[in-house]
């Protein structure tokens, strides 16, 4: 487990996962980052902003299937953000799944 900046933290070299809930200031750029071709990203579970969240699950990603999870309202933050939130579920393809696209 690695608790640290998000906007500032080194991926590993090897295989990893993520769960975090993140800024939503650096949301974007930290999807870039995680989905990167040269990216160790296994699975990931993120709490992101809800618009950022269907946004990033309607592209067509070729490497990580990427679905909405659950949707958090506003009223489950203390104190409440000005948007609502879901997790986006980040999981890798198999080689092969992927390959052709």
């Amino acid at each position: 487990m690695v608790h640290a900046d998000a906007a500032s933290i080194r991926l590993p070299g090897r295989p990893f996962r993520v769960v975090a809930n993140p800024p939503y200031g650096i949301s974007s750029r930290l999807l870039r980052t995680l989905l990167a071709p040269n990216s160790g990203l296994v699975a990931a579970d993120l709490v992101l902003q809800r618009a950022l969240v269907c946004k990033f699950a309607s592209r067509n990603a070729r490497r990580f299937t990427l679905t909405v999870g659950l949707m958090l309202p506003r009223r489950a933050f203390l104190p409440p953000p000005h948007v609502d939130s879901a997790v986006l579920v980040v999981r890798r393809r198999k080689c092969g799944d992927w390959q052709g696209r």
